[in-house]
């Protein structure tokens, strides 16, 4: 059995999954009135499930779903699901959620996320379509090009779950010296290749005994990284919540930041929506405003 990336992480995994899951249910509860064919889309969906550390000494079934079967347990149905698992271990066993879920219409796909995720954007007709896509990485696999492709169709809402303590934070070394290889890798993460002068400071200008200017990485460094990732997302989707969920370790190290955008300007319930179940996620003693 491939458990890659299926471990439970912790309360953080939880608060991923309690979020996208209020969404899926007030998505899903609009939809219904409408006349659009609506899927859900996970595009690294694994298994369809997780598996607790010590599981064997607890029996809580809730937290052992996954996005996937998070998805498949709304009240009312999408009229499509597509998991898309390119590891062959992780899809075999994804294609047992089509067995237990006989009434819905699930499409397991063994396929790179990028690649199908571009090619569905582009050949599917949204003007009777609509979706929500869920992109949760094992890493730093998304494109810059499938983000684009999805923004473009201005009929998908998106979460995706950006690595920021673990990805790109690392890859941010003090001194700028950064290998060009990790250096396409950024640019090619972003789409653009200005995050540079954003994450950099000047330290100490050149003189007479210095060949080069010396730099250093901006002070809070973690913050300067969430608005620019906004503002890249702000440039091609009609719409971005601007109060992501910050997701922590144990050791209270900010790992994730889980983003919404909406890709549908005509629809301003759906932002209004995200912000306020992200809202009450960060600040849960605050009572929840009516939608």
């Amino acid at each position: 059995m491939n458990n890659r990336g299926h471990k439970f992480g912790g309360n953080w995994t939880e608060e991923k999954l309690e979020c996208v899951s209020k969404y899926l249910h007030s998505y899903t509860q609009i939809m219904k009135e409408r006349e659009y064919h609506f899927t859900y889309i996970d595009a690294f969906a694994g298994t369809g499930y997780r598996e607790l550390k010590n599981s064997e000494d607890i029996e809580i079934p809730s937290f052992l779903a996954g996005s996937a079967r998070k998805a498949l347990e709304v009240r009312h149905p999408f009229k499509e699901y597509i998991f898309i698992e390119e590891e062959k271990n992780s899809y075999t066993e994804l294609k047992n959620l089509t067995n237990e879920f006989p009434n819905h219409n699930i499409g397991c796909i063994n396929a790179n996320a990028n690649q199908y995720l571009t090619d569905l954007c582009r050949e599917r007709d949204w003007r009777t379509n609509r979706a929500l896509v869920f992109l949760d990485p094992y890493g730093m696999q998304v494109e810059w090009q499938t983000i684009e492709s999805i923004a473009k169709t201005q009929a998908i809402d998106l979460w995706i779950l950006f690595l920021i303590g673990m990805g790109v934070s690392r890859l941010l070394r003090n001194d700028g010296k950064i290998p060009l290889t990790e250096r396409q890798t950024l640019d090619e993460f972003f789409g653009r290749d200005d995050w540079f002068d954003e994450f950099y400071q000047l330290a100490r200008q050149r003189s007479l005994f210095n060949e080069e200017d010396e730099l250093e990485k901006r002070d809070n460094i973690l913050a300067e990284i969430e608005q620019y990732f906004l503002k890249c997302l702000d440039s091609v989707f009609a719409m971005v919540a601007k109060n992501p969920l910050p997701l922590r370790n144990s050791k209270n190290s900010l790992m994730y930041l889980l983003c919404f955008a909406a890709g549908n300007p005509n629809a301003p319930k759906a932002l209004k929506i995200a912000e306020e179940i992200l809202e009450k996620m960060r600040n849960p003693s605050q009572p929840t405003l009516p939608i």
